[in-house]
């Protein structure tokens, strides 16, 4: 299997151990699953299946962050708190998620679950010197980081503006970098707080999925995902804060899905140019929703528009049309296009030709995740 990594910017050979471990950042759980998370999650759910064909053990976890700005702000505007929005959320996610038959995680962990993991992971930063205290927060230092910056490839100007518009507070006075991010900071009146030696506070976002990561797949992980909006600041603020409380690799492999458009913008809640999950199941077989995915690579961009949805139940018709017996030369030939960067579009154009042919398409279709029978 060749797969993309972002951090060396090309098609390397993926060759993982028998069990191969897998990170990927889930949601904030403050609405429900539109479109973009779906094939974000789709892609990893298909690399995952390949991965189990070719004889692999899998541990994928995908965590939930529910503590972070974001679920403070919509449950202070529908007066809820913020764990019971959450809760909430995460059960419509993972209804949608079952709905089209995503395989299950290793396991989904909530941040707040790792409060003291993440208090022992900063002290960890602290005491290797790559941290300091300031204003009563805790932060990470990127000058004590040379590599910082070698997952996206950006410039400075370009991860300054990335995380001035991503939330990361460039202008905070008490850093000593404008690049400096948060580990542990104060809350504010109606946010959560939990003690530590540095003082009352919450974690920062990215600090949470480092601390999960270790604590359930340990220092070192094959592969780690998430949407392209997360290669900086998140996952490289992550690579650095690991690596530096470690001194380990912290991942083998980057891989990144491309974003999802609509009406020309980047599917986002705070534009609010979403189609929802849960909307299309009212009308389309979960089945159609997984295809119209699909058929678009995991690394490029699309638009979605209203053709999409009729021609996947087309092709799903077409392929459930088709021949009884399984072809097992029709599969091969699905697993090379897989093997080829999760070639999904690939496959599916596979499967057509030999659905049309009149060959048996049943164990091509599982792969991709696809019920015929």
């Amino acid at each position: 299997m060749r797969l993309y990594d972002t951090a060396r910017r090309e098609i390397v050979p993926f060759e993982p151990g028998p069990t191969v471990l897998m990170y990927t950042c889930g949601i904030t759980p403050y609405d429900a699953t539109h479109l973009g998370h779906a094939a974000t999650f789709l892609a990893y759910d298909v690399l995952q299946r390949r991965l189990l064909d070719l004889g692999h053990e899998v541990k994928c976890v995908r965590n939930v962050t529910d503590v972070d700005d974001p679920l403070f702000a919509k449950a202070r505007e529908v007066g809820v708190h913020y764990l019971d929005l959450a809760a909430g959320e995460e059960a419509r996610f993972e209804a949608d998620m079952a709905a089209l038959e995503m395989l299950p995680m290793h396991s989904t962990p909530r941040a707040s679950s790792a409060i003291a993991d993440i208090r022992g992971f900063i002290g960890m930063v602290l005491d290797r010197g790559f941290a300091y205290q300031a204003g009563g927060n805790v932060y990470f230092d990127v000058a004590k980081f040379p590599e910082f910056g070698s997952v996206s490839h950006y410039t400075e100007d370009e991860m300054v503006a990335f995380a001035r518009e991503r939330g990361g507070n460039v202008d905070d006075p008490n850093k000593r970098h404008p690049l400096d991010f948060v580990l542990w900071q104060t809350s504010t009146g109606d946010e959560p707080s939990w003690d530590t030696m540095w003082g009352p506070g919450r974690p920062g976002w990215h600090i949470e999925c480092s601390a999960l990561a270790l604590r359930e797949l340990g220092s070192t992980i094959d592969l780690h995902g998430g949407g392209s909006d997360l290669i900086f600041p998140h996952h490289e603020c992550e690579r650095a804060q690991s690596e530096a409380a470690t001194g380990l690799p912290f991942v083998r492999h980057w891989m990144h899905v491309a974003m999802v458009f609509m009406d020309g913008h980047k599917m986002s809640k705070s534009r609010g140019n979403l189609v929802f999950v849960d909307t299309l199941r009212r009308q389309w077989d979960p089945r159609v929703i997984r295809l119209g995915i699909l058929a678009h690579h995991y690394r490029t961009e699309w638009e979605w528009n209203d053709g999409i949805m009729p021609a996947a139940a087309q092709r799903l018709a077409a392929w459930q049309g088709a021949g009884e017996a399984d072809d097992p030369a029709v599969l091969d030939d699905v697993r090379a296009r897989l093997d080829d960067d999760l070639d999904t579009p690939g496959a599916l154009a596979v499967i057509d030709a030999a659905s049309r042919a009149g060959r048996g398409v049943t164990g091509a279709a599982a792969l991709v995740g696809v019920r015929l029978i």
